[in-house]
């Protein structure tokens, strides 16, 4: 997988730049960086890009401020990278669009395992899905199919987690809620609905 695949990472710090670059390289990966959010911007305007490692604070434009920026026109994933360890600051990431959130300090093989996890939940092309013409990430996209596939089953947080995430997902699965909560800005509130004490569904909730 990793042979054809470009990685952007984009930090400030070159203790954490340097060392990701090198072993993202290691791994066959081709590797870009960035340590300005307006650099980072031109190149994935560029494009090419697979998936951007993206730090939160940047010296001119926050990190999440470069993820609603690209979410206005891409569905790239995003790996945000972060000191910021409190489970507010990760459900707010995700709410605005990433698709993953690893905090620091975090070892390299668990990042390299996270950037798999995030990959192996693109398609290899595009189908043609529900909502095509609407920017929905690749987790969205998951959770869209996973339900509308099968509109009379009542889907569980835990079932939505595997679906979305994969078995290497150790999160909260509070994430869950959130992805389910841009979905319902994004292609109305009716289209998922909630079924109390048991999950999630598509269509009108209980």
């Amino acid at each position: 997988m990793t042979q054809s695949k470009t990685v952007l990472v984009v930090d400030d710090e070159p203790n954490i730049l340097e060392p990701v670059a090198a072993y993202l390289q290691k791994q066959g990966y081709n590797v870009l960086t960035a340590e300005r959010g307006r650099d980072a911007l031109a190149l994935v305007k560029r494009g090419g890009i697979d998936i951007m490692l993206l730090d939160l604070m940047l010296p001119d434009i926050s990190g999440e401020d470069i993820c609603l920026i690209i979410r206005r026109t891409s569905h790239l994933p995003i790996i945000m990278m972060t000191a910021k360890v409190a489970e507010s600051s990760q459900l707010e990431g995700l709410r605005i669009g990433a698709d993953d959130y690893v905090t620091k300090p975090f070892s390299l093989k668990l990042l390299a395992a996270r950037i798999e996890a995030v990959l192996r939940r693109l398609p290899e092309s595009e189908p043609p899905e529900l909502f095509a013409d609407i920017q929905l990430t690749a987790t969205e996209r998951k959770i869209v199919n996973a339900l509308s596939r099968r509109p009379s089953r009542v889907f569980t947080r835990e079932e939505l987690i595997r679906v979305a995430f994969g078995d290497e997902f150790d999160g909260s699965d509070r994430a869950i809620d959130t992805h389910i909560k841009n979905l319902r800005k994004k292609v109305g509130i009716g289209v998922i609905g909630t079924v109390h004490g048991l999950g999630y569904r598509w269509g009108l909730s209980e």
